[in-house]
């Protein structure tokens, strides 16, 4: 079987030498020594001021909006995870879904500024697949109509914007360290930003709002990470430049042996430095897609339809129109790509697709 992604694993004699540690210490959680050390060394690595890492993506999104005081009408993307958009309704308020450029598959600077209204608070927007917006033209609209913005960069471990790690930009970044993600602490996530205040205030959130034995700074969550989620991400952060180098040789592979097929790839941002952590292809038609689908599944092969469906669609949301997110949401599907996914397999993966495509012509 290959399966569309397999988590990092790195050697057990690695993890083991962590996990002694713990059980000698007994301290599991609550900010321990090991979160600690993950937090210096991924701003080190990344080379970014100020982190925070907590319990996955979601509650780092949650935290974000809830740190920047968002409130009334949050312009965000369709094309995204669900709790891109499940993160807003949570806290209450209300996505206004502005559609994608059908290249880049981000958020559409040029019909940003049409959906801001008098309650327009925020623009949240996704780096989809790990591809970087349109920072600058995002920030000038920002600036302009005085909103916030909080980037999802859950997909962005080793990418760069203009020489930059992308989550330097935004007023607050969010990134997933979740088992499927490149770089993975098993479950996982943290908050980006260049505010120390902004950070402080995150801090408290993080941890119920506690502010000593007695007292509450703010509202907060439970939103700390265990020792044994530190542990593997120490471990994992020694192979993250060889994680990076075999994904972006493997992803290119893939190009290579898909170059002339009927479908489309993602155009990546000129500025950015890619991370290639997916390899989605958009096909001519929902129905071929499901066709290919099923007969790779039929003959041990899991791809995954990613994102799908368009967040537009969901009945629990307002509807508006995002006629590309609609057109490329059923037609878009991830390629199976993970650390050990070898060149054979590759090389079946594509004879699978060249079958389905050829008997279908």
């Amino acid at each position: 079987m290959i399966p569309i992604t397999k988590p990092f694993m790195p050697r057990l004699e690695e993890y083991e030498n962590y996990v002694r540690g713990i059980w000698q210490r007994q301290w599991l959680t609550n900010n321990g020594p090991l979160v600690n050390e993950l937090e210096l060394r991924l701003k080190q690595y990344l080379k970014v001021p100020h982190m925070l890492y907590v319990s996955n993506g979601t509650s780092a999104l949650q935290i974000a909006i809830r740190a920047l005081k968002l409130k009334g009408e949050i312009i965000t993307t369709p094309f995204s995870f669900i709790a891109t958009t499940s993160s807003i309704l949570w806290e209450g308020w209300k996505p206004v879904f502005v559609d994608i450029d059908p290249n880049t598959f981000n958020i559409d600077p040029a019909l940003i500024e049409a959906a801001i209204t008098p309650e327009t608070s925020a623009i949240i927007a996704t780096h989809v697949f790990g591809n970087p917006c349109d920072i600058d033209a995002i920030q000038a609209i920002a600036q302009k109509h005085n909103l916030k913005v909080i980037y999802d960069a859950s997909h962005c471990f080793g990418t760069k914007y203009k020489d930059k790690c992308v989550f330097q930009y935004g007023d607050i970044s969010v990134t997933s360290f979740h088992a499927t993600k490149l770089y993975h602490t098993i479950e996982g996530g943290a908050v980006f930003t260049m505010n120390a205040d902004l950070l402080k205030e995150m801090a408290y959130m993080r941890n119920f709002g506690f502010n000593g034995p007695d007292d509450f700074a703010c509202i907060g969550i439970n939103g700390k990470n265990s020792e044994f989620h530190a542990a593997m991400g120490l471990v994992n952060l020694k192979y993250a430049d060889e994680l990076l180098q075999k994904r972006k040789s493997q992803f290119l592979h893939y190009a290579e042996l898909l170059q002339g097929m009927n479908m489309q790839m993602q155009t990546i941002d000129k500025n950015a430095d890619y991370n290639y952590a997916y390899f989605p292809i958009v096909l001519p038609s929902e129905d071929l897609l499901k066709k290919m689908e099923a007969y790779m599944i039929g003959n041990g092969i899991h791809p995954r339809r990613y994102f799908y469906p368009s967040l537009h669609t969901l009945r629990f949301v307002e509807k508006y129109e995002c006629t590309n997110s609609q057109s490329i949401a059923p037609r878009v599907m991830c390629l199976p790509l993970h650390h050990d996914l070898s060149e054979e397999e590759m090389h079946m993966v594509v004879r699978i697709l060249l079958r389905v495509q050829n008997n279908l012509r």
